[in-house]
């Protein structure tokens, strides 16, 4: 893609041819605050709180669910393995806790042989359907973070965040700051000098477990569902905590985080010793330690337990439907075949392939639905179920597809039935990648024993938002069949992301313009080549008006990121004075309703209840509360994570200079294929672009899916 460059503008030719610090902005996420962008959120100074209204609910009635599940429990808490040695003594400081006793010391980096799990059930908190907290608990919280210095507008995170008594919770620890959103361990310092005088300390055993759940909560915003111990220990020392192992066992015995030793799948056994020789159940397999929060760790096992409920259940009808299906199969070609076959067989099904081969599992769920079995299609967001639904064809019913998100919230979809199961045989998820640990766990629980689900996406494409490597760790786990498909992706945009998919950024013939690369020197220029492509050149030259084209850059911050694009798009193609909180009718936005999910859409007007949009085809009313907290944002430009899993007709791809950081294989690959008809690329990363495609693959996130499933189900 070095050769032949052109700009549909000027009428040339198109082109031929973890560390030890975790941050949020690691994993695949889009590159964070401070260099370009944020990746989860405006609030890099703690005084802002986008994007997480949901998850600081969702975080409350978990500490409440929590203290209900200890004042229960008799016994230990079982997490994954049950734990003996080390392990034993920390969970047993842990009930010391709870019965009101001193937790005793025990060191953390002894090893354990893990036995087996116990079942995890768990289902998230509804966030969305909860209230917030009452306004004299906001008003108290209030009080003590002027107290102490503190920004006032994160009064209602906080109170949100710490729950009932949150303004006493804050004067006795004030390092609990650090649980809301935003907050940085310097930040969250100066609020506990300012409260605790000569008190404060960096050793401070309060300072310590503070700081180690705020890393691993940092963890989970860059994919990890558990940290390796070594890990967090030197993310600890880097933070200024005088001994991490204590931070951790403090952390541990408070119930903030849980321990769990995992063995080492693909580390060979030790030689057994002359003892053990004649007892190979003796031998001690090389385990690791990882640290983690208890939500995501009932997650991950609650989704395992499930998958593997749906491995191990005998289809829900043997007789005619399985004959139908295989009539069907023997009527279909190809992938689809291999489908219909599969889902008459097994329970878990996965299909990989690019955007072509969408219409793959969405045709075998067609097959299934015209015997008469109740089929549904979720897609990762609107624009998905739309081209599930035009693929379904008219005659099927609207319960036919869905959203993930409104399928969980009961919105869309076909609903439970008596027994508080999808009334579902088949539920095909398309853009599988997308679905975190958390949603993935919830879904899964939510099938009868015998429903088949067909999880299909293309891993080339962006992980999740969220934490977790769902879709990855059940392929690698290898307990289903795995169908790979063999449609290509078609046209020049199709050849080119396919190469990029294995590492190879190719030249390619693009007689209709639709792959574009415009070389620019700075972000200035690339802000102004990007308006120019946008509101001249594709209109003039591909005929897609400037409505139906996105811009994608890799974050909001920075010279040429969302922010800084969107206003220069405003300017040129909607501007005003932004009289609705900065929001002008027929202002093109994005309404984020959750990590990584966005619904796109156009301002129509505001009244006292909020600002009024288009979203859909469908009006959508946004609180003010959630608008003054950014849920809204311009939309012209949004970042590679934000477009994942929607397509518009052409697509502007920016990468700036300063950006180049966040440039890997997944985010170029995820981007580049977002434009069905004409792709641009404002190229101002030079060599770093190549260099990304060739040697720059997804960040690892560390989980324990695969691990836990593969104990449960044997591979096939």
């Amino acid at each position: 893609m070095d050769g032949r460059v052109g700009d549909v503008a000027d009428g040339a030719e198109g082109t031929g041819g973890a560390g030890a610090e975790v941050t949020a902005g690691q994993g695949d996420s889009d590159v964070p605050d401070g260099a370009v962008g944020d990746a989860a959120a405006d609030g890099a100074g703690g005084t802002e709180v986008s994007e997480v209204e949901a998850e600081v609910v969702a975080q409350r009635e978990l500490r409440e669910r929590i203290a209900e599940r200890k004042a229960a429990k008799e016994g230990p808490i079982d997490a994954g393995a049950k734990l003996s040695g080390t392990a034993a003594d920390l969970l047993a400081a842990v009930r010391a806790v709870e019965s009101g006793e001193k937790p005793v010391a025990a060191p953390v980096l002894a090893r354990t042989e893990p036995e087996p799990r116990q079942e995890a059930p768990v289902r998230r908190p509804q966030a969305a359907a909860q209230a917030g907290p009452e306004p004299e608990a906001v008003e108290s919280v209030r009080a003590v973070l002027v107290e102490g210095g503190a920004p006032e507008s994160l009064a209602g995170a906080a109170a949100a965040a710490l729950g009932e008594g949150a303004s006493d919770e804050l004067r006795a620890d004030p390092w609990q700051l650090l649980r809301v959103s935003g907050v940085r361990p310097e930040q969250a310092d100066g609020f506990a000098r300012a409260l605790l005088g000569a008190e404060c300390g960096p050793d401070d055993e309060r300072r310590g477990r503070a700081v180690t759940v705020w890393l691993l909560e940092q963890a989970a915003d860059a994919g990890h569902t558990a940290l390796d111990l070594p890990v967090l220990a030197e993310a600890l020392g880097k933070r200024g905590v005088p001994d991490p192992e204590e931070a951790v066992q403090s952390a541990v015995a408070e119930g903030d985080a849980l321990i769990f030793h995992d063995p080492l799948e693909d580390a060979p056994a030790p030689a057994p010793t002359a003892e053990e020789e004649d007892d190979a159940e003796e031998v001690e397999r090389p385990v690791r330690v990882l640290v983690g929060l208890e939500r995501y760790a009932l997650a991950e096992e609650s989704l395992a337990d499930g998958l593997a409920r749906l491995v191990n259940a005998a289809p829900k009808d043997e007789g005619s439907a399985t004959a139908g299906l295989e009539e069907a199969a023997a009527a279909a070609r190809g992938t689809t075949a291999e489908l219909i076959r599969a889902i008459a067989a097994h329970r878990l099904v996965l299909h990989t392939g690019g955007e072509a081969a969408r219409a793959e599992p969405v045709a075998a769920a067609a097959a299934a639905g015209k015997l008469g079995l109740r089929v549904c299609v979720a897609a990762h967001g609107a624009d998905g179920r739309r081209r599930a639904a035009e693929l379904l064809g008219p005659e099927a019913p609207e319960t036919a597809t869905a959203t993930v998100a409104g399928l969980l919230a009961r919105a869309e979809g076909p609903g439970l039935d008596r027994d508080g199961a999808f009334a579902l045989d088949v539920l095909v998820v398309l853009d599988a990648p997308q679905l975190d640990v958390g949603d993935a766990a919830m879904l899964v629980e939510l099938l009868a024993d015998g429903t088949c689900l067909l999880l299909s996406g293309d891993p080339g494409t962006l992980w999740s938002a969220g934490p977790g490597r769902v879709f990855a760790d059940v392929a690698a786990a290898e307990i289903c069949p795995r169908i790979a498909s063999r449609t290509p992706d078609f046209g020049p945009i199709g050849e080119l992301v396919s190469g990029i998919g294995i590492g190879e950024l190719n030249q390619v013939e693009a007689p209709g313009k639709e792959v574009v690369i415009v070389p620019v020197r700075d972000p200035a220029e690339a802000i102004h080549r990007t308006v120019q492509l946008v509101a001249d050149s594709v209109p003039r030259a591909i005929g897609v008006p400037p409505e139906q084209t996105q811009v994608i850059t890799p974050g909001h911050g920075g010279a040429a990121g969302t922010r800084a694009l969107n206003v220069a798009l405003k300017e040129r193609l909607n501007p005003g004075p932004g009289r609705f909180g900065g929001f002008d009718p027929d202002d093109r936005v994005v309404y984020v309703t959750g990590r990584g999910r966005i619904r796109p859409g156009v301002v129509v007007g505001a009244d006292a209840e909020g600002l009024r949009l288009q979203c859909d085809g469908a009006p959508v009313l946004v609180p003010k509360e959630q608008v003054e907290q950014g849920a809204v944002r311009h939309g012209w430009a949004v970042t590679g994570h934000q477009a994942v899993g929607v397509r518009w007709p052409a697509a502007v791809v920016v990468l700036p200079g300063d950006a180049t950081q966040a440039l890997s294989r997944p985010w170029v690959y995820t981007a580049f294929g977002r434009g069905e008809r004409h792709l641009s690329v404002v190229h101002g990363a030079d060599a770093a672009l190549p260099r990304a495609v060739a040697e720059v693959p997804a960040e690892p996130r560390t989980t324990r899916l695969r691990g836990l499933v593969r104990s449960q189900v044997p591979t096939v």
